[in-house]
């Protein structure tokens, strides 16, 4: 059987949510590891999935640009969920890392993805801020790391010439601050391995974009045994419609000469901002 489906960029990460959660050695985790999240609007549908708890959606890209929250909030963007008990852990996150073994799992997101399964996060502030700081530590300490990204992120050519490309202190003029990329490895789950993880599918992108809501969807042709592909097909109806993931307090965004915003400085590390 054979069937034809669209999401939008926020279905997306809902569907890739739902993937990540089946993951076997996440499934291994919730019994006898840990989880890490690192902030993101993907990775708070991840979160929201497994452990009904929303992260702080701290860096963003918007009309304007590069930005980052203007929310006057604490904390709330790393969460960790530890034998069915979660705390948001930014003020202890070093701790934490350090402490991953073979059997946790990190879920970070991407900004950049390539064809051949590269990826990358974009960084604004001086050394990434606490989870910048810890990537090292996150991508050589031996826990599994899951990078849930969407399809929309989807760069042409490679992850690693624009790593070399960007360059936060190389840009004279930013459309919001002005960025550098750092390279991840993990497993990848798009929307489309998202849906051959919950069934017994094969699942081809066929067409990107869109408008009037749509811009950035992804259409797949979703094939395979009758039985599956109606489960896959009813999934992405049920799924029609979500809302964005994150804290909704932290939604709006700093904004340029808005001295209330207590990250406006963190914003303003370009002489350049617009």
């Amino acid at each position: 059987m054979q069937v034809q489906v669209t999401l939008t960029v926020t279905e997306g990460k809902r569907l890739i949510a739902k993937g990540v959660a089946a993951l076997p050695e996440v499934q291994v985790a919730l019994g006898k590891g840990k989880i890490l999240f690192k902030g993101g609007t993907t990775v708070s549908a991840v979160a929201e999935e497994i452990a009904g708890v929303a992260l702080k959606i701290s860096g963003r890209i918007s009309p304007r640009g590069t930005r980052t929250s203007g929310a006057d909030i604490d904390g709330k963007h790393c969460l960790l969920l530890n034998n069915g008990r979660w705390e948001y852990v930014d003020d202890h996150l070093k701790e934490v890392v350090v402490q991953l073994g073979p059997k946790d799992v990190v879920v970070i997101g991407a900004n950049a993805l390539d064809a051949h399964g590269g990826a990358a996060m974009m960084i604004g502030a001086p050394l990434g801020g606490a989870p910048g700081e810890v990537i090292a530590g996150i991508l050589s300490g031996g826990a599994q790391v899951v990078i849930p990204v969407g399809l929309e992120k989807l760069i042409p050519g490679s992850v690693y010439d624009a790593i070399r490309a960007a360059g936060r202190t190389r840009t004279e003029k930013a459309m919001g601050m002005a960025v550098g990329l750092v390279p991840l490895t993990g497993r990848i789950v798009t929307e489309s391995i998202a849906l051959t993880l919950l069934y017994d599918v094969r699942c081809t992108v066929i067409g990107k974009g869109g408008i009037f809501g749509a811009e950035g969807a992804t259409t797949m042709v979703v094939e395979g045994p009758a039985a599956e592909v109606e489960k896959a097909f009813a999934l992405v109806q049920a799924i029609k419609g979500a809302d964005a993931p994150g804290l909704a307090e932290s939604f709006p965004e700093c904004v340029p000469g808005n001295r209330t915003c207590r990250n406006h400085v963190g914003c303003m590390y370009r002489r350049k901002h617009f």
